[in-house]
């Protein structure tokens, strides 16, 4: 269970959704029981059905930030910024006055230190210092420049959602649709995905049922698309994400627990977050700071009771974490069970519902 062959699957490339379906509730919903090894076929607007009145909801209400920035080197040769550091930006942009922060650039020949990127929106960005593959990056123009970067970034899709240089309404459908309904905390480069298909209606009929909602903010960054490139994936190391959680938030997860109500996780970044935290007894305390938790097959979970998920790349720690939370090979097998019966993958398509 611990080598990077055991999560593999064979995906077909028709069933990477590229756009949301219609209405986001409308998505289909595999419904996992893990006490039967049960199997069922729903659709998220099913789930007041699936669940049960006292259940926690616990979302992330991370917004994802306009993190892409294109432009020219002083050269003129093409270049794409990404803010992978929303988090350090903003609190250097306060101590200090200006915004700095690591980002990737992908450039025929990468920037050195010191040089200076014309980038849309009149931005003009200052290369600080490189590691490897990131660079550390200063924008000019202060707290114009968070202004500038709403006007003239652009939403990062994960690579498999294909958008071609004709495709300018998809590309504005974009930066509504790869929101949840919630999102509220700026700083994520990708969208917590599992709360995508909820929609206020939905969340008001499941509050009417009984069911409460917890915010806490992950802010997704790019490592979730990393690739694990090891063999024994215990080898693996995780990129950290910011995470916040108020004592509001932290008091209603701690209660559940205590009454023997179900915490269940909107997305995998809420499991880690809530897992990071959570003491023997599953309670946490409220704070802040950065998250490195690599869960994988012989973790013990102490706060998740249930989780919805959506469905994640082969090879993935997002995979080897659902693996973790089920039995691997049950995992794999609903991921087969979803090939065949066309149920669409990754972050616009369908979802997964594990209690």
């Amino acid at each position: 269970m611990y080598s990077l062959s055991d999560y593999d699957y064979d995906l077909p490339a028709d069933l990477i959704a590229q756009v949301p379906c219609v209405g986001r509730s409308g998505s289909r919903l595999l419904h996992l029981d893990r006490k039967n090894d049960g199997i069922g076929h729903h659709h998220f607007f099913d789930l007041a059905s699936l669940l049960k009145p006292g259940d926690l909801l616990v979302v992330n209400n991370t917004r994802v930030i306009p993190a892409r920035l294109l432009g020219k080197k002083e050269s003129g040769g093409r270049v794409e910024v990404l803010i992978i550091d929303y988090a350090t930006g903003v609190k250097n942009l306060e101590e200090q006055g200006f915004f700095q922060c690591d980002c990737l650039i992908k450039a025929s020949k990468n920037p050195k230190p010191g040089a200076i990127l014309h980038l849309d929106g009149g931005i003009k960005a200052q290369i600080m210092e490189v590691k490897q593959y990131i660079s550390n990056v200063r924008f000019l123009g202060g707290k114009e420049f968070i202004q500038a970067l709403k006007s003239a970034g652009q939403i990062p899709l994960p690579p498999y959602i294909r958008r071609d240089d004709g495709d300018d309404d998809l590309t504005m459908a974009d930066k509504e649709n790869y929101q949840t309904v919630y999102a509220a905390t700026e700083g994520a480069v990708a969208a917590p995905t599992a709360g995508l298909h909820f929609t206020d209606a939905l969340i008001e009929e499941l509050k009417v049922a009984g069911v409460e909602f917890a915010n806490l903010t992950l802010h997704v960054g790019y490592g979730t698309f990393v690739p694990v490139r090891v063999d024994d994936i215990r080898e693996h190391k995780i990129h950290s994400e910011y995470y916040s959680v108020s004592p509001g938030a932290a008091q209603q997860i701690n209660q559940a627990k205590r009454e023997g109500r179900r915490v269940i996780a909107v997305g995998t970044t809420s499991v880690r977050t809530l897992e990071y935290l959570a003491d023997d007894k599953g309670c946490l305390e409220p704070g802040f700071g950065n998250c490195d938790l690599f869960i994988y097959p012989g973790y013990g979970f102490k706060c998740v009771d249930a989780m919805i998920t959506n469905f994640h790349l082969p090879k993935s720690t997002l995979l080897m974490l659902v693996s973790a939370f089920y039995k691997r090979e049950k995992m794999i097998q609903a991921y087969e069970t979803a090939v065949n019966e066309d149920y669409r993958f990754f972050s616009y398509g369908d979802a997964m519902f594990i209690e």
